[in-house]
């Protein structure tokens, strides 16, 4: 009740551009309190167009900059061989890209924008050393799964084969 009292009293205190304007409830006498509309001109028109774009440049550059802080996150692991869950990784990655690609099919006209293009170029750089670094892992993972491999197959032969083999150089 208080809550309503104290809204009511904002409105009634609220001054108002233009009384010459009301909504039609207002008019016909429905609405318990007058709702009084502001002329609205060319220049607030414009004025709220930027707003508007800019807190889309504002959501477009924040869910960049959360792509770039996870991807930089697992490079730092990788980098400083930590314990990674690369499916964690993995995981967030992939959340913060279908973020971003939404953002972007929305919101394509922002591809113009200096910032967001400079934000999308240092995203690219560090997704590619995030690349770098991972090729780097999967390339000694795969010579070490090579290695035990060799030696599994070496540890359950009993020669008869390899012995032979080696004679005629094959």
């Amino acid at each position: 009740m208080q809550a309503r009292d104290s809204a009511a009293a904002m409105v009634i205190e609220q001054q108002v551009a233009d009384t010459g304007v009301t909504t039609t409830e207002a008019a016909t006498g429905d609405a318990l309190l007058p709702v009084l509309l502001p002329v609205v001109s060319d220049e607030a028109v414009a004025d709220g167009a930027d707003a508007a774009r800019s807190d889309e440049v504002r959501g477009l550059l924040a869910a960049i900059r959360r792509l770039e802080s996870i991807v930089e996150e697992e490079t730092v692991a990788l980098a400083t061989r930590q314990k990674i869950d690369f499916d964690d990784f993995s995981a967030r990655k992939s959340r913060s890209m279908l973020e971003f690609v939404r953002l972007m099919r929305a919101r394509m006209h922002l591809g113009g924008d200096v910032e967001v293009t400079e934000e999308i170029q240092r995203l690219r750089e560090k997704l590619e050393r995030n690349r770098s670094i991972l090729e780097m892992h999967y390339d000694a993972v795969r010579e070490i799964a090579s290695v035990i491999v060799k030696a599994i197959k070496e540890a359950e032969s009993d020669g008869t084969y390899t012995g032979r083999a080696a004679q005629d150089g094959t």
